[in-house]
């Protein structure tokens, strides 16, 4: 029993030192807020964890988007409601689906290529060579990538959802048959900029901080060898993963009655 209670304890230790640390990193990281001497650094992490990401936001979300035209008309034609079709396409994409699944492509490739990297950087001692010369690395290294997440992933879920409802489109209206008119009209009527499009954009700039904050951490906390960085990385998607969900359920509880 004894032991068991031990172990629960150095469990629980662990846990909050990881934290702390993981929360030492983040303060003295944002902090340091983007100058105009780094500018050029956050710009060219903006191109790295954004601009790359963009082909896989664009092809899923144009999956997604067919796939729930294919689906919801399936069921609203059994009711001669299918000319509400992008009014539900519109809803789902924007509020839930859109932050969702771009959070979870964006925590698959670009917060495991930061883990990767700055773990790297840690393993072949770059990060002790800026301390020697004078460099801050949270300056350097992990804060332009934290404010270039912060950036990206909230434009990245507002492109999956503008292509999502292309593709819905295009299956609803160009093969499925429904009426243009109807579909644009019902969705320009049914969605609020405040009471839908920003709840979105809410949870896409929470998720975007939180991801890259793991990722960092993740990297930066690694131990600086090839299984270490592995374990790293595999811990950065994980992580990222559970955060995302967790976080969408409690910010829908308290965005529910907005």
């Amino acid at each position: 029993m004894l032991a068991r209670l031990r172990s629960l304890g150095r469990s629980s230790l662990e846990v909050f030192a990881t934290l702390g640390r993981a929360g030492r990193l983040w303060w003295h990281a944002i902090v340091h807020k983007p100058t105009r001497d780094s500018a050029s650094l956050v710009i060219r992490q903006v191109y790295q964890l954004g601009v790359l990401s963009v082909v896989i936001i664009v092809l899923s979300g144009f999956s997604i988007g067919a796939v729930l035209a294919l689906q919801g008309y399936n069921q609203l034609v059994k009711y001669g409601s299918e000319s509400a079709l992008g009014l539900g396409v519109a809803l789902v994409l924007v509020m839930e689906i859109g932050p969702v699944v771009s959070a979870l492509l964006f925590a698959g490739r670009a917060g495991s290529a930061v883990t990767a990297e700055i773990g790297l950087m840690k393993a072949t001692e770059q990060l002790s060579s800026m301390e020697m010369m004078g460099v801050d690395p949270l300056h350097r290294v992990v804060s332009p990538r934290l404010w270039a997440g912060f950036i990206t992933l909230p434009l990245l879920a507002v492109m999956f959802s503008v292509v999502g409802i292309w593709g819905a489109a295009v299956i609803g209206v160009e093969w499925l048959g429904v009426y243009e008119g109807a579909f644009w009209a019902t969705m320009q009527d049914g969605v609020d900029f405040v009471r839908h499009v920003l709840k979105g954009i809410i949870k896409s700039v929470v998720f975007g901080l939180v991801i890259t904050w793991i990722a960092v951490f993740e990297g930066y906390d690694s131990e600086p060898t090839s299984e270490g960085i592995s374990a790293a990385t595999t811990k950065t998607v994980v992580f990222s993963s559970v955060a995302v969900l967790t976080l969408d359920f409690f910010l829908t509880m308290i965005m529910f009655n907005w």
